[in-house]
Formats: structure tokens, sequence, C-alpha cells
């Protein structure tokens, strides 16, 4: 798996991402809508410098998984990582492929976190400036439902790759 192409992507997703809301910030009262129910309801506010520093820390906590996690599970003792097989997976002639794997997997999960985190400030942002009816709620539950695939998804081929030892009885 290539880690490259996500960790661009998310690099590209920030990117814009910090340009398309820099454009709004101007345009947003100084409270906005930052909390919704079911039906996309507002029932709660903040403040719009408030808004966006919580923006700027979830784009740090998705930069976390798509770049940190990798680097700190490399230097984790095997004892502590959980991973079927791990005897094998992180054995010395595996570990190298094992960590080049779940790094493009971590890159790619911060990338699908990241666009669930885009999308639902997005609406805030267009449910404050146009009101309930200018921000559709479906598309945050569309994007819920795509981000339960992508896990179902991946965790189906993270249990795939690792759930069995080539060459065992049981493959």
């Amino acid at each position: 798996m290539n880690r490259r192409w996500p960790k661009g992507l998310y690099l590209l997703m920030a990117a814009a991402a910090g340009a398309y809301f820099r454009h709004y910030y101007p345009l947003l009262p100084n409270i906005m809508a930052s909390h919704f129910d079911a039906r996309g309801i507002p029932n709660g506010w903040s403040t719009k410098q408030a808004f966006f520093e919580i923006f700027a820390w979830m784009t740090v906590l998705a930069a976390v998984l798509v770049f940190g996690v990798p680097k700190i599970i490399a230097v984790t003792p095997r004892q502590l990582i959980n991973l079927p097989n791990k005897e094998y997976w992180l054995g010395s002639e595996h570990r190298a492929a094992t960590m080049e794997f779940l790094s493009g997997w971590f890159a790619w999960f911060g990338c699908a976190v990241y666009a669930v985190i885009v999308v639902a400030f997005d609406y805030a942002v267009q449910n404050t400036l146009h009101g309930h009816d200018g921000a559709n709620p479906m598309r945050l539950w569309y994007m819920l439902a795509l981000f339960g695939v992508f896990i179902l998804t991946w965790t189906i081929r993270l249990f795939g790759r690792f759930g069995r030892v080539p060459g065992s009885p049981s493959s």
C-alpha cells in the first residue's frame, strides 16, 4: 500500500479546507451555531473564534492519525501492540512490511476522519449563514453512513491481512 497518496491527500484536504473556511470567516457573525440535534436544528452556539479554534484542533487530531500514530506504533514494543498473529507479523522478517501497511492504513483512516470533520464544520457554517433551509442535514447522515462503510471495509481488510499467517493450516 502506497502511504504517500493518503498523506498527500490529507495535506491537500487541509489546505483546501483552510482556504475554504478562511473565505467564510469574515462573513460569519460573532456567535454562530455549533451544535445540532439529529434533525439538523441548532441547539448550541459558540463564538466563531472558538468554533474555528476547535476546527484547528480537529485538523491537528486528524494529522496525528495520518502522520503520528504510525510513528508511535513503529517504536512501541511488540508486547504492547494488539494485532492478530503479532508474533509472525511483528517478527523481524515481517515487521517492516507490517509497519508500511499500518502507516498507509492509518493515513487513509485519518483522511476519512478529516472528511467527516470538514463536512460537519461546513454544515455549521452553511447553517449559520443561510439558516436551516441552506444546509441539508441529510449530507451529514450520508457522510456518516459512508464513514461507517469505510470503517467496516478497512476493519475487514485489516483482519483479512493479519488474521491469518501465510502457509499455516488455517489459511
